[in-house]
């Protein structure tokens, strides 16, 4: 089969197509003819031996899939040969087949389509578990999130609209905020211009934030710290800027707030049920058109390079896709 091998840690732009033997298939895992693969920040990292986790040389990266089931296992229960599906996969989904334990899988409704299935699992995943796990978001909560038309940013918006929050987005340009502003955004912030902190403060009539959530890091969660609520929740996603926070703790203890990490993928693994829970909640909503998940740029296999470049740049509002098979 074909797929994106990593046998060495490289740049995004050295990655090529090869053929390679198709996966082994376990008891309790199923095989899934991959027609789309989402494309996640996380992917940029673990080809260049970044990331937290590692695997084994060689490997293919991308993490999340939609495709159909061609094969089964000896103790799948759940799913059968011809289920239309989604997985999270941790790397291995840049390839035209997969196996994956039957507890990763989530069947796709039937009128959506494999590169909206395959923009999902990851982002909705992991707001799911940030805002409703983490931050215990409820209505009326006012929500800071950073990053706002980023693949996580969009999916936070989303759901937090979905409760009844009060929504601040901030991005780095009035053209992506005029995005965060279609998808639910209450207020619009554009970073690039001034610091955002005094901009919430007024916004909030000095209260500051309930919840913020930032995939971005660095001087964004500095800047955070000074404008979150009382009791708030601050949400640390990830390290966009590349570059990881020091936080002065007498700001936690000043606003008796609390720092939280989200950690999804341990999560998830730790306990797949309540993933399964979060995702029912999710589709519910796709089929209610409380969500719209956006797909902005969609590559072959053979530019899957190009894909995680467009990443790197900001060059995607939303999610990018691999599209496998037509």
């Amino acid at each position: 089969m074909k797929a994106i091998v990593c046998n060495e840690w490289c740049k995004p732009e050295d990655l090529k197509v090869s053929e390679i033997i198709n996966p082994t298939l376990d008891d309790n895992s199923v095989r899934v003819e991959i027609h789309a693969a989402g494309v996640n920040f996380p992917d940029v990292l673990i080809v260049q031996g970044k990331y937290q986790y590692k695997p084994p040389f060689p490997f293919s990266p991308g993490s999340e899939v939609a495709g159909t089931i061609s094969e089964i296992g000896n103790n799948v229960k759940s799913f059968k040969v011809g289920d239309k599906v989604m997985a999270v996969t941790g790397h291995g989904a840049f390839a035209e087949e997969i196996c994956v334990p039957e507890n990763k899988i989530t069947l796709v409704p039937k009128d959506m389509d494999f590169i909206t299935a395959a923009s999902m699992s990851l982002t909705y995943g992991t707001s799911a578990y940030a805002l409703f796990q983490r931050a215990e978001i409820k209505e009326n909560d006012v929500i800071l999130i950073h990053g706002a038309t980023g693949g996580v940013g969009i999916t936070a918006i989303e759901i937090s609209k979905a409760v009844g929050a009060k929504i601040i987005a901030t991005a780095s340009t009035d053209e992506k905020l005029k995005i965060a502003e279609e998808y639910g955004a209450d207020y619009c912030i554009n970073y690039s211009k001034n610091e955002f902190k005094e901009k919430v403060k007024e916004i909030t009539n000095g209260n500051g934030a309930n919840i913020i959530y930032d995939p971005v890091g660095g001087e964004v969660f500095n800047q955070s710290l000074r404008c979150i609520a009382w009791n708030g929740r601050i949400l640390v996603i990830g390290f966009a800027s590349g570059t990881i926070a020091s936080a002065p703790t007498n700001l936690p203890l000043l606003k008796n707030c609390s720092i939280v990490g989200v950690f999804w993928g341990a999560w998830r693994e730790r306990d797949p049920n309540g993933h399964s829970i979060n995702m029912e909640k999710i589709l519910k909503w796709w089929k209610e058109k409380k969500i719209r998940p956006k797909v902005s740029k969609v590559f072959n296999l053979e530019d899957t390079k190009y894909a995680l470049q467009a990443l790197v740049n900001r060059e995607v509002i939303g999610k990018a896709v691999i599209k496998i098979r037509n």
